[in-house]
């Protein structure tokens, strides 16, 4: 009982710190908690509960936002990760936990010490790099829900404009969400163990993402841009970290 109630407390303080991060920046909320919470809980736990947070706190923000959002900008991005989502799903069923944990930990630190460092990546047809960048993410997304990295870095390489960015990663995720929402449901990824804990720590993501949102709002450009590549050269670290021990 102990044991159940230092997770609970734990949680709360992840959920929450990590709602703050998602509201402000639109990503970083699996980043931040999948590594944490991955310590002491197992990934067919965390990766469900996750998906459902992210429908909700995503749900959220594009409504704050949805005055820059510009679906026909993400067509080709969204079909592709819905394609890739199912065969993520597989992955995750399949494969070692620590083993995909290491992995996405190296593809985040490598991609985002690139960035930090000043190289981008002449992409001339930003339409057709949008294939392999979405499918890419739904692979992330339906194995570790982590959807983020391959279209943050794209974004951030693009060199859009924060509120466009913000708002194009939330409409994508959401939709995203949905897709991965009814998979897992489907491969029966999602049953009463996961909804309990997601309905113990649900306060924590609302009270986060409300919070992080009014401070979203007040953060410059340029400091923007330098928070968005640290916190994913930190995530990817501990990523690695946590697929280690």
């Amino acid at each position: 009982m102990q044991n159940q109630l230092a997770i609970i407390i734990i949680g709360f303080m992840v959920i929450l710190c990590a709602g703050i991060i998602q509201g402000a920046t639109s990503f970083g909320f699996s980043l931040l908690a999948l590594p944490i919470l991955g310590a002491f809980i197992p990934l067919k736990i965390i990766v469900p509960m996750l998906v459902i947070y992210s429908l909700i706190m995503n749900s959220i923000i594009l409504y704050k936002i949805r005055e820059h959002v510009k679906i026909k900008r993400m067509s080709m991005l969204i079909v592709s990760a819905v394609i890739a989502t199912p065969i993520g799903t597989n992955i995750l069923i399949n494969l070692n936990e620590a083993f995909l944990k290491i992995i996405v930990g190296v593809i985040v630190t490598i991609s985002a010490l690139t960035f930090y460092f000043g190289y981008k990546f002449k992409i001339r047809n930003e339409k057709m790099a949008h294939i392999p960048v979405g499918f890419m993410s739904g692979l992330l997304n339906g194995s570790v829900s982590l959807s983020g990295p391959p279209v943050i870095l794209f974004l951030a390489n693009q060199d859009v404009e924060k509120q466009d960015f913000r708002a194009t990663l939330t409409a994508y995720f959401w939709i995203i969400n949905i897709m991965t929402v009814i998979t897992f449901v489907y491969k029966n990824l999602i049953g009463v163990e996961v909804l309990k804990i997601t309905g113990y720590l649900l306060p924590a993501l609302i009270i986060g993402v409300l919070m992080g949102i009014k401070l979203g709002n007040k953060i410059n450009e340029e400091t923007f841009k330098k928070l968005t590549t640290v916190l994913m050269i930190f995530m990817g670290i501990l990523s690695i970290v946590s697929g280690i021990r």
